[in-house]
């Protein structure tokens, strides 16, 4: 039997987790498929994921996106949420949510009484828990990939299996186990030869910004 997601993610215990998901029409995610190709889906995870690190309080530190699944490595930053101010909430949130009333209010600078000052802060108590989750960030990137894709396959239901696989990361020895998994899933299911070459993955980009970094350099 599952174990709830709770038992699951502790961040007592450690901020890093694994993170897999596949779609529960397999090979349907990207790729070729009778003739329609549907690699551009790869790219809409990697956009969803930069918009999502810079809206919660959770780093992505590794990343491959596959044809019928993906894997990511995060970090939770406690720290980082812990620091921001009930504005800097609600101007995280309205990344991608639309903010409610009392929320432009407050960054207004309208919200004056402390029965509104005291309601915006148990609304920001909220927001900041959520902006920790990653119950909450997987929801905010599934649930916008799956609606794409249905919209784009002109069909309804599921998408994705029912629940993401959350596997924590206890000691620096298993970071780089599971690092170095992520980076060289591509290679081993042949998808791509070297780790340059594999696309919508970490390692291309943290290799690709080395080269810029050297080129401009010389």
């Amino acid at each position: 039997m599952p174990k709830p997601r709770n038992k699951q993610i502790a961040l007592s215990e450690t901020p890093f987790y694994h993170l897999t998901y596949r779609c529960v029409r397999r090979s349907f995610l990207c790729g070729e498929i009778d003739g329609c190709n549907f690699e551009h889906r790869r790219g809409w995870i990697v956009d969803r994921l930069r918009l999502l690190t810079a809206m919660f309080a959770i780093d992505v530190a590794a990343y491959a996106i596959m044809t019928n699944h993906y894997h990511v490595l995060v970090r939770v930053n406690i720290e980082k949420a812990a620091a921001w101010t009930v504005a800097d909430i609600f101007k995280q949130w309205s990344l991608v949510f639309q903010v409610t009333d009392l929320m432009k209010q407050y960054l207004a600078g309208n919200v004056v009484t402390d029965e509104e000052i005291k309601a915006a802060e148990r609304l920001a108590k909220m927001y900041r828990e959520r902006l920790t989750s990653i119950s909450w960030f997987m929801r905010c990137l599934n649930e916008h990939i799956a609606r794409a894709a249905n919209a784009e396959d002109k069909c309804s239901g599921r998408f994705w299996e029912g629940r993401f696989k959350s596997q924590a990361i206890l000691d620096e020895a298993a970071l780089i186990n599971t690092m170095v998994y992520i980076d060289l899933n591509p290679i081993r299911a042949k998808i791509a030869e070297t780790p340059e070459s594999s696309a919508y993955t970490s390692i291309a980009e943290r290799i690709a910004k080395r080269n810029l970094a050297s080129d401009v350099k010389c």
